[in-house]
């Protein structure tokens, strides 16, 4: 029996695959374990999103050939399948490389691994034009989430992930709905949708993203939450449907990336700062108390001082409940990488610490707005170290509590958060 131990980088899709990709070596006879000093394959899902994350891939590969010598590594996800947009990744630490699509059947090349054949397995990403579906059997977490596309169709200028991807390909909903009824059979309460652009769903089918959710309410399944969203996707229309649903989470992760008309312009996103205020004024009008997350880039190219400085009151004016903020990073190939007047490291920092801070703020104030109300908690699990459980509210407060009980995990629960510390 053939050992392995698999980390995962990055989205929450990269994150399911790695289960995904883990519970099928399992099913083929290999041993899943936590100590890579004993395993026979170390497999790195990597994530390529950033720079940091390329120098954190080739740390993580090196210091697993030190820590287990005779360890085989596999490198795939992301930094794998953009390989010719990293000139100067050190790949002397790789045993196999597999692209986005290979990973998905690993076994067969893991045997090649072991054979001595080719060592270097990644086809043309825009060539792939099916979704595939695979998907967890068993599930272990409480939220379980649901892959219902990947790839994307647009062309963000400083963006690389369309590269290690591909074009926007959906799940049926004839899967999906599938997926939701084992999940349900099992006694999970809540599931979310994910992808790389959700909001792309169905165009081959020349369907939308609402006409899943339709689909969706019908199923057995209590809750439902959705992925990260672009801003210009969400309409009127989905908005009065999510509005009166009795299973959507009101939870929206907006990707937004800037509040500068200017900056989204360079950015080549399709929509202004007005169009996005307006739409965060429904979600805020339509709904009670929604969780509004979004996120950020800070430093783009050319972003001046009054730049930021727009995107910055926009924020505030928006009210997020919560934003992420990163700094702009520079890939390679991409047109923005070749941009005049790239930003210092320490002006992107400080513009990040502002941001944060202001985000810290905000998530106070909508957790204060939520305190003496009460909500529909899932209960997902007990720690052992604490002997707390952890729950979450439909709009995505976390909150922990005390209870002997040992079997309430999965379990839903109306409560008055004034009990309890919201987190």
């Amino acid at each position: 029996m053939k050992t392995f131990f698999i980390k995962s980088l990055g989205c929450k899709q990269n994150q399911l695959e790695g289960q995904i990709i883990s519970n099928e070596l399992v099913s083929f006879g290999y041993k899943n374990i936590s100590d890579i000093k004993n395993a026979d394959i170390y497999i790195l899902n990597s994530c390529s999103v950033t720079s940091h994350t390329d120098s954190q891939v080739s740390y993580l590969l090196k210091q697993a050939k030190r820590t287990n010598p005779k360890i085989k590594t596999i490198l795939t996800g992301c930094v794998a399948q953009t390989y010719k947009q990293h000139n100067s990744f050190d790949y002397s630490n790789i045993d196999l490389i597999l692209g986005n699509s290979e990973k998905m059947n690993i076994k067969e090349y893991i045997e090649k691994l072991f054979s001595n054949d080719e060592n270097f397995f990644v086809q043309d990403i825009f060539a792939i034009k099916n979704f595939e579906n695979k998907f967890l059997l068993n599930p272990t977490s409480t939220r379980v989430s649901i892959k219902i596309q990947d790839g994307c169709n647009n062309r963000c200028s400083y963006c690389i992930i369309p590269y290690a991807r591909g074009n926007s390909r959906s799940n049926s909903v004839e899967n999906i709905l599938k997926q939701i009824e084992l999940i349900s059979n099992k006694g999970i309460k809540e599931i979310v949708l994910t992808g790389i652009h959700i909001g792309q769903w169905g165009l081959e089918f020349n369907k939308n993203l609402l006409d899943l959710l339709k689909e969706i309410e019908k199923t057995l399944i209590p809750r439902y939450r959705l992925g990260s969203l672009y801003i210009n996707e969400i309409n009127d229309e989905m908005i009065e449907f999510l509005s009166k649903s009795k299973k959507f989470c009101p939870h929206f992760h907006l990707s937004l990336q800037s509040l500068c008309d200017k900056t989204l312009k360079a950015m080549n996103r399709k929509y202004t700062s007005d169009e996005a205020l307006k739409t965060i004024e429904k979600l805020h009008k339509n709904f009670n108390l929604p969780f509004l997350g979004c996120d950020i880039i800070v430093g783009f190219p050319n972003e001046s001082d009054e730049d930021f400085n727009e995107t910055y009151e926009n924020l505030k004016k928006a009210k997020m409940s919560q934003i992420h903020c990163f700094p702009y990073s520079k890939r390679e190939k991409t047109p923005a990488y070749y941009m005049e007047n790239q930003i210092q490291d320490s002006i992107k920092t400080t513009r990040c610490h502002l941001v944060m801070d202001l985000s810290n703020k905000l998530h106070k104030e909508f957790l204060k707005k939520n305190k003496n109300t009460s909500a529909e908690i899932l209960i997902e699990r007990k720690s052992k170290k604490t002997g707390l459980y952890c729950a979450t509210t439909r709009n995505y407060i976390k909150i922990h509590f005390k209870d002997e009980n040992n079997n309430l995990r999965h379990s839903l629960k109306t409560v008055n958060l004034t009990d309890y510390e919201l987190m």
